[in-house]
């Protein structure tokens, strides 16, 4: 039974299990109140599950690709409670998320903010049910879309407005039942920092 967590476009939290499927899900399409809502989504969704911080196994959360300011509130959080609560966390990839269940080809867009979007491509599901990814995630700007996934005209494409936590969570639970990998550590931005670290102290004159 995990908890899960995505903050790479909306805020969505929800409570899944395996077996019994999503228990409860909220969902703030707003991207500017993450982490206004943040906190009180998670403690609504476990009061709508009736699932208690004990008998959860982990926290899943969606690592991206996504904004930084929106993103790092969700990994952050998942990571607080998971801390808290003494349970691990679960990353996956937020594209996978949104791909999870199709049964068709498809690419998945998602708004990146500074009138560029991310992508990912996906042939389908496997035989256990779980996204194949065919290329990306990548980020461009929308004009140049058609170029960055030349090859891929066939895909049907999904515009996603949110990641769904249910997805996340379910998504979490098949990669861990199947033996597959998770994400890794590191968030997805796709995009270099505004700030960069100065290498040595400035020199006064």
């Amino acid at each position: 039974m995990l908890l899960a967590i995505d903050t790479s476009a909306g805020t969505s939290v929800a409570v899944v299990d395996r077996d019994l499927g999503v228990l409860a899900e909220l969902t703030e399409l707003d991207t500017r109140r993450h982490a206004e809502v943040i906190g009180s989504m998670i403690a609504e969704a476990l009061r709508l599950s009736g699932v208690a911080v004990t008998d959860l196994s982990g926290v899943a959360v969606g690592m991206g690709p996504g904004p930084f300011t929106g993103l790092r509130v969700g990994i952050a959080a998942a990571r607080a409670f998971a801390f808290g609560a003494h349970k691990p966390v679960v990353p996956v990839v937020s594209h996978d998320a949104i791909a999870f269940g199709a049964t068709e080809p498809i690419l998945v867009v998602t708004d990146a903010r500074r009138r560029e979007v991310y992508w990912s491509a996906y042939s389908g599901s496997d035989e256990q049910g779980l996204p194949v990814r065919t290329a990306g995630p990548g980020l461009v700007r929308p004009d140049d879309l058609p170029g960055a996934v030349a090859g891929y005209e066939g895909y049907r494409r999904v515009d996603a407005e949110s990641v769904s936590g249910a997805s996340i969570g379910l998504l979490a639970e098949g990669l861990y039942l199947h033996k597959r990998a998770f994400a890794g550590n590191d968030a997805l931005y796709l995009r270099s920092p505004d700030i960069y670290v100065s290498a040595g102290p400035k020199r006064v004159s």
